[in-house]
This record gives C-alpha cells, sequence and structure tokens, in this order.
C-alpha cells in the first residue's frame, strides 16, 4: 500500500518535470529560464460599494421633537403611528427619539463618512416628515455640489474640441 502512493508521487513529480521541460524549450537560448510552478492567485478582492453588497450611507437617524409646542404636532403624530413601520423597513438603520423642549422638532441623519444632516421639520404633516426622513436615509453624506458638466472625464474627446475655423469651408 504505501509502495503505491509513492508510485503515485513518483508519478506526479515526472509530470510536473515534463511541463517545466516544455516551457524551458520554449524560452530563447540566450535568456534565463524560470522553472514557473502553476498556483493559484492569493489576492483577495477589495469590497466597493456596488460591486458585492450594497451598504446604507446612513447608519443612524434621529428624531427631536417637543411635546408642548404646536410646530411639534406633525412629529408627534408620525412617532405615534408611522415611526414603527419606518423602523421595521430598514433595520439597517439605527432610530434614535429623543425629546427637545422648547424648540422645533429636528430629523437629524448620521453617515459612515463621519458626516451629519439635519432637516427641520416644524409645522409638517406626518407624511411630508415621512418623505423628509427617506431623504436623509437615501442620502449620501456628502455635501452637496454644483454640477458644472454632466460628464467628467480624464481622457481628452475622441472628436475633438469644435472650432468654428477648421472644418468643411462653406461660401455664402
Amino acid at each position: 500500500m504505501t509502495r503505491g502512493f509513492f508510485h503515485r508521487q513518483d508519478m506526479h513529480l515526472d509530470i510536473l518535470e515534463e511541463r517545466t521541460m516544455m516551457v524551458n524549450q520554449f524560452t530563447p537560448s540566450h535568456s534565463l529560464a524560470v522553472k514557473m510552478p502553476l498556483q493559484a492567485l492569493r489576492t483577495v478582492s477589495k469590497g466597493q460599494n456596488g460591486v458585492g453588497a450594497f451598504i446604507l450611507q446612513c447608519k443612524r437617524l434621529d428624531f427631536h421633537y417637543c411635546d408642548w409646542a404646536g410646530s411639534s404636532k406633525g412629529m408627534n403624530s408620525f412617532l405615534k403611528n408611522d415611526l414603527t413601520a419606518f423602523a421595521r423597513a430598514n433595520p439597517q438603520v439605527e432610530i434614535t427619539v429623543s425629546p427637545r423642549p422648547r424648540k422645533h422638532p429636528v430629523i437629524k441623519g448620521t453617515y459612515i463618512n463621519g458626516r451629519e444632516k439635519a432637516i427641520c421639520v416644524r409645522n409638517l404633516e406626518k407624511e411630508q416628515i415621512m418623505k423628509k426622513a427617506e431623504l436623509l436615509r437615501d442620502a449620501s453624506g456628502d455635501k452637496l455640489r454644483k454640477v458644472t458638466k454632466p460628464v467628467k472625464s480624464i481622457n481628452e474627446s475622441v472628436r475633438g474640441i469644435w472650432d468654428p475655423f477648421h472644418g468643411s469651408k462653406w461660401s455664402v
């Protein structure tokens, strides 16, 4: 039994030697022949948002309200009726509710990049507050940027820049 095991191992070594000889045959005689055993890749792919699993950028929503003020009437209604359904629909977002006496109601979003966004929801109805909470949940947490050009690229245009003095000549 052990003889068969060693025999198989010797056959395996013979096959590897034949493969390295075949590699050596294709290399030029003046270059150094390199024996390259076959190996698996050892690198692990790095996760990027959108490539593998999607990671929601909002990690926490804070709901601040006042029991006494009339501007928090819609927020109080939202907290009593709709917040539990919103929390069940978004288990990946931590939700905190805290009173702020004598202040207007505010929703604050905290994002994984460390930034915070706050929206004042005074005198809004509960449906409007739900839309503001969804807006903060779906936001990326980045600063708002003015979009000057719709496409940004490092490469130049294939067609070049338009010039009125070049091209076909038209006589008027």
